[in-house]
């Protein structure tokens, strides 16, 4: 495997979990009903999508700012929002997790995207590739492995773990 590799606990996964599938690099599409009134279409681009176009596709920084359905979930909270894959509907993120909401909140409005840290990952089903792109076991798109001075931390795209549970 070529490019970087992240330290434990982080599980490195290769290309061909992003291989061309059914429905992009999924067997299925989207969820239909996202959660916190996620768009499908831009779910679907983002999650399925994104090995077949000129540029890869990203919500725009700040875009779960906007959907203020999940920043009221987060703010009524006094435990953690379970994340799940917006096509199988599996668990990949709980946060916060080792930090308060206001803390996991903050980072992610800092960042742009809901940004999560190793304690919050669910490595049964989250995989990071050697160029960082984080994805599910599945082929979806999820965001980017972008450490900083406290440790790995994951930009996710909202609309790729507004999935219910399966």
């Amino acid at each position: 495997m070529a490019g970087k590799r992240f330290g434990p606990p982080v599980v490195m996964g290769d290309e061909s979990i992003m291989s061309p599938k059914a429905h992009g690099t999924s067997a299925v599409p989207v969820q239909e009903n996202l959660r916190w009134d996620c768009d499908r279409k831009t779910a679907d681009n983002i999650c399925n999508f994104n090995r077949y176009v000129y540029c890869h596709y990203a919500e725009f920084s700040g875009y779960f700012e906007g959907k203020t359905k999940f920043l009221q979930e987060a703010k009524n909270r006094t435990y953690p929002i379970e994340f799940y894959d917006s096509n199988s509907g599996k668990l990949l993120f709980t946060a916060p997790i080792g930090r308060t909401m206001d803390d996991f909140l903050i980072e992610s409005k800092a960042h742009g995207w809901p940004s999560f840290r190793d304690s919050e990952v669910n490595w049964d089903y989250v995989r990071v590739l050697p160029d960082g792109e984080t994805v599910s076991v599945d082929g979806t798109h999820l965001g980017h492995n972008l450490p900083d001075k406290k440790g790995n931390r994951y930009c996710i795209n909202l609309v790729s773990v507004a999935g219910h549970k399966k």
